[in-house]
């Protein structure tokens, strides 16, 4: 119900080198690139451009740390203390490429973590399927965890990096982390969140900020979803502030003793595998709008939701597919919202991680064209891809689970379940 015709003609212009948008970053396509006017090709070709300068940054980005890391094996040889050799590179490429220190000093960090922690990330960059965001955002991800660990999570994700944002890459490394090592996952939960604390910090605007650091997962999910419906409640005709600046005063009147009603409390969506819940495994669990949980977390968060409606979605333990749904305490008012949000749990544009909860149910097929509301006819928009789907993007539902997008200019990207 999802799919309309399409034409991809966007634009004309001149014809670009077959094949480019297959090619291998290196002296051939830097070559083809320097000779292609890009104003002058067509707007799908535009993208098949920009894509391919991409590769070539990312190429060049890991280069760039290969350098970094052959100037410090050069001053080894001056000096016989590795600790020295490493403050004098960082020394000279801070001057070198007018870095501050500590710019310097994280940037050869990252060199040295890529060529001894984890190389395939670095062959990943240099062949440019990830760009050096998601390359840091791997590091930073499994920095925590032994050499073997750490690389056996990027043998698990590098097949699907490149099709994620640095985001939903973040994710799925936290929860791959949790099940690497579930035991060492839960101490590190549990001294953090002994650590937990609130910062108040002056900003240069004059203004402040507060902060909650390690804090329990659950607790801050079922406060956020707290916060947002009551902002969502004080919006009206008259209303002139955002929704950022609404949640911004709800939490402040919240914290300073005001009280607000609002007709439903905060709903927690949780998915976790049977084995998980009954506690055979400790699989990592996933708190909707926060992202990957150890297991006791999802467990305790099964158990124990006094002030929040808690849907949950029970999958199987080896295919990740959902087995059962449901909702404690009380129904939702429609139910069909529900099935969509158990079966799409985030906005299905491309590397929108917004709760289904907090988006809009589209009509694939407009309920003024005859589109019928049933969960075959829905799927979950945050506002603003709303917007953009009615703004001349195409979207259909595939039979194999996902939805495939189709830009103005013709482009195709898919989007599916995260991986179980």
């Amino acid at each position: 119900m999802f799919d309309t015709d399409f034409d991809p003609g966007v634009g004309t212009g001149e014809v670009i080198p077959s094949g480019l948008d297959e090619m291998e970053p290196g002296p051939v396509l830097a070559a083809l690139l320097s000779s292609i006017d890009v104003s002058t090709v067509s707007g799908y070709d535009q993208i098949v451009v920009l894509r391919a300068h991409r590769r070539m940054v990312s190429h060049y980005q890991a280069h760039t740390y290969t350098d970094m890391v052959s100037v410090t094996d050069s001053l080894s040889e001056v000096h016989d203390d590795p600790r020295n050799a490493t403050e004098s590179a960082a020394a000279e490429i801070r001057a070198a490429l007018n870095l501050t220190r500590r710019a310097a000093d994280i940037e050869l960090s990252f060199a040295m973590d890529l060529r001894q922690r984890l190389p395939q990330v670095s062959d990943m960059l240099s062949s440019g399927v990830i760009d050096v965001r998601r390359a840091k955002t791997i590091d930073d991800g499994t920095c925590h965890l032994p050499i073997s660990a750490a690389r056996n999570v990027v043998e698990r994700i590098a097949e699907i990096a490149p099709q994620m944002t640095a985001g939903e890459l973040g994710a799925h490394i936290r929860k791959l982390c949790i099940e690497a090592d579930t035991e060492e996952a839960k101490k590190r939960y549990e001294h953090a969140v002994t650590d937990r604390k609130i910062i108040a910090e002056p900003t240069v605007d004059g203004t402040a900020n507060l902060i909650g650091l390690d804090l329990p997962p659950d607790m801050v999910a079922a406060v956020t979803k707290r916060i947002n419906k009551i902002a969502r409640s004080l919006r009206g005709n008259h209303e002139s502030r955002t929704m950022d600046q609404l949640r911004a005063d709800v939490y402040l009147d919240l914290l300073g003793g005001s009280r607000h009603k609002t007709r439903s409390k905060g709903v927690i969506h949780m998915t976790a595998d049977l084995d998980t819940l009954v506690g055979l495994t400790d699989h990592a669990g996933e708190l909707n709008g926060y992202g990957p949980v150890i297991a006791d977390i999802a467990r305790q968060v099964a158990d124990e939701q006094p002030d929040a409606e808690l849907r949950y979605t029970i999958t199987d333990t080896e295919t990740g597919e959902p087995i059962h749904a449901g909702t404690t305490r009380r129904r939702p008012s429609a139910s069909q919202r529900r099935k969509v949000e158990t079966r799409d749990s985030i906005c299905v544009f491309p590397g929108c991680r917004m709760p289904a909860a907090d988006c809009d149910l589209d009509h694939g097929t407009t309920y003024a064209e005859g589109g019928p509301t049933v969960p075959g006819n829905l799927a979950p928009l945050c506002r603003n891809d709303h917007r953009i789907k009615h703004n001349g993007w195409n979207l259909k539902r595939l039979a194999i689970g996902g939805y495939q997008w189709t830009s103005p200019l013709g482009h195709t990207y898919t989007t599916r379940r995260a991986p179980p």
